[in-house]
């Protein structure tokens, strides 16, 4: 009697003291009568063709109803996470059970006994952290849930609201992310993969860890199987469409650069950012790709050059491939936007440009010889002179003393002109040594200065965003227009072109041959501190720096060498399978433009100037 005396007063202290904790966690349950999560806006970024390549902030898909999902997915959840979901009031007491059993046994935790209801309600109202109040408060939130949900409601709520990797939450944004597609859209295969992200997101990411994801997933579809979901026939065709998914939609480390590049400009265009936004951009991943893969191997092989960098951009200045340094993980400063360098002969295209639109003629020439201009004596890069040449010639080798000659004879005002109509906005100083380079400017604004010449003439506006929408689809910008019009004339373009041509043909450029039509220049500046190649084909326009960031010189890298070498592999495997297309170029006739007697009374004192030099420096020699 005593015995059931003491037990009978444990089960009324237990039953007070548990009413007592009922009690006290309902009247301090969360709000629920919102399930709306607090979060920041997210920010998705599309390539070209509409695949996802960044995205910042959570990325909520649009919610799917019940109806709407695929059987395979609801029945891969299902035995993945909840057999009996369809029939426990919330709490499963058999799967606990069977979960506490299968622990106890490994003498660890390998089973997990909450119920699809119960992550829900931890999802929506409750926090992370473990305690006795907080699993209370599951408990109870489960059965609220489940009186007022119908089951196939809760599995909606839950699969539009399931963390699933790479700041994706729900199965729509997962599926757009991993798939590039609509979930109604997912085969068995991809079913099967989502399931499998439920147990650990970041685990069994297809984007991070492809090899254990497929190990999940093939899991998932052995489970399926088992429970007599699927055949064994189809579980072998699911794993087999596991090869069109060994690359998923995730972009190349480099294209973090990009990003970055855009992100202070979607705020410029719209502001304080309060909703959702999905930014399509002008950037090819393919593209990407190449140029990622070609600076890392060219650059490897030239040890001098601790940073390398790349652009590529479409004839209306669209950013397609953009790469700002050998590896955004150690450093994400961006030598293509950020880096103010010299451009030594890369320079000479403003230079050139102003000779011809003052009257000069390719087929002119200026004697290459020493130059003196208030003691400043600059050299050609070889240390020697060739007298009389043309400057189509002086062009195609980079003679410098014939660049000096030439911008002082027009006057540098017009080659400042020349380079502002092209886009270059770095300050310019009017000295002599202007037409050598020597005023900073960054790689990408100079790949964009020669994208007027591709571009025939018109100016551009280099961007990387095409429009802005949120995920409602409304339109918040769209971008319009084709930048600032015409530039150059079609002469100057066609004569300018051609003279590039011959650079790539027979001059500097020589390793930048491509198997079809190219155009371009190489700039080396002072003691090999900076390596350019700049130049185009009929549809492509790529920059390409080489440097240290300390500024140190390298060892035997010119324009001519690494940044030729790199250009010229990025673009043959840029256009391979396209066809080869002629580039404008000009007669000779263009020898006969305006300002023509100006012009030959320039060359003609030019030259005699050098002569008369000649003679007295003879007479120096032979009689002092």
């Amino acid at each position: 009697m005593k015995a059931i005396k003491w037990l009978f007063l444990i089960f009324i202290w237990l039953v007070l003291f548990l009413s007592i904790a009922v009690t006290w966690s309902l009247l301090n349950l969360p709000e629920t009568e919102s399930i709306k999560i607090s979060r920041q806006p997210s920010i998705t970024f599309l390539d070209k063709q509409g695949r996802i390549i960044a995205s910042y902030g959570d990325i909520y898909g649009q919610s799917i109803q019940y109806g709407d999902l695929p059987k395979n997915l609801i029945n891969a959840v299902i035995v993945t996470e909840d057999k009996r979901f369809f029939f426990h009031p919330g709490v499963d007491l058999k799967g606990i059970a069977r979960a506490a059993y299968v622990n106890l046994k490994a003498r660890r935790i390998i089973q997990g006994g909450s119920t699809i209801t119960q992550q829900l309600a931890k999802n929506l109202f409750l926090t992370p952290e473990r305690s006795f109040t907080r699993k209370l408060h599951e408990l109870i939130l489960s059965f609220w849930l489940e009186m007022r949900f119908s089951k196939e409601q809760l599995l909606s709520i839950y699969l539009n609201r399931v963390y699933l990797g790479s700041g994706t939450y729900g199965v729509q944004a997962a599926s757009e992310k991993y798939f590039n597609k609509k979930v109604e859209e997912l085969n068995l295969y991809e079913c099967a993969l989502i399931a499998s992200l439920l147990k650990a997101p970041s685990k069994y990411n297809p984007i991070s860890n492809k090899k254990l994801s497929r190990e999940r997933t093939a899991k998932v579809l052995e489970n399926m199987r088992r429970n007599n979901l699927i055949s064994k026939k189809k579980v072998d065709e699911a794993k087999l469409s596991n090869r069109e998914y060994d690359k998923f939609t995730s972009a190349p480390k480099s294209t973090r650069y990009f990003i970055d590049w855009l992100l202070p400009r979607v705020k410029s265009y719209l502001g304080e950012i309060n909703e959702d936004l999905i930014i399509r951009t002008t950037l090819d991943v393919k593209l990407q790709e190449i140029a990622e893969s070609s600076v890392n191997s060219i650059t490897s092989k030239y040890t001098s050059a601790d940073q390398s960098a790349l652009v590529a951009l479409d004839l209306k200045g669209g950013v397609m491939a953009m790469v700002g340094g050998r590896d955004y993980g150690d450093t994400q400063f961006n030598r293509a936007t950020q880096a103010q360098r010299q451009p030594g002969s890369a320079f000479k295209l403003f230079v050139y440009l102003a000779g011809l639109k003052e009257g000069y003629g390719p087929k002119d020439e200026i004697v290459d010889s020493e130059i003196n201009i208030n003691g400043w004596s600059p050299k050609n890069y070889k240390k020697e002179y060739l007298g009389e040449i043309s400057l189509v010639d002086a062009f195609s080798k980079s003679i410098n003393t014939v660049a000096v000659k030439l911008s002082e004879n027009i006057g540098r005002e017009n080659v400042i002109k020349m380079a502002r109509s092209l886009g270059i906005s770095s300050p310019i100083l009017n000295s002599p040594s202007l037409a050598l380079g020597t005023s900073e400017v960054n790689l990408l604004e100079l790949t964009a200065a020669y994208d007027v010449l591709a571009n025939k003439g018109n100016g551009v506006l280099v961007h990387g965003i095409r429009s802005i929408e949120n995920t409602e689809g409304k339109t918040l910008f769209i971008r319009e227009g084709n930048g600032p019009g015409k530039v150059l004339d079609a002469d100057l373009v066609s004569t300018m072109t051609r003279m590039m041509e011959n650079t790539i043909e027979v001059g500097t450029g020589k390793n930048a041959k491509l198997n079809r039509p190219a155009a371009g220049k190489t700039g080396t500046s002072q003691s090999l501190r900076d390596a350019w190649f700049i130049g185009f084909t009929s549809d492509l326009v790529v920059g390409v720096w080489f440097g240290n960031d300390d500024d140190s010189p390298m060892k035997n890298i010119t324009g001519g060498t690494a940044p030729a070498i790199l250009w010229s592999d990025f673009m043959k495997k840029a256009h391979l399978g396209k066809p080869a297309e002629q580039l404008t170029t000009s007669s000779d006739n263009i020898n006969r433009i305006k300002n023509r007697d100006k012009i030959d009374k320039l060359i003609k004192k030019s030259k005699e100037l050098d002569r008369k030099k000649n003679v007295f420096e003879t007479i120096l020699e032979n009689f002092f």
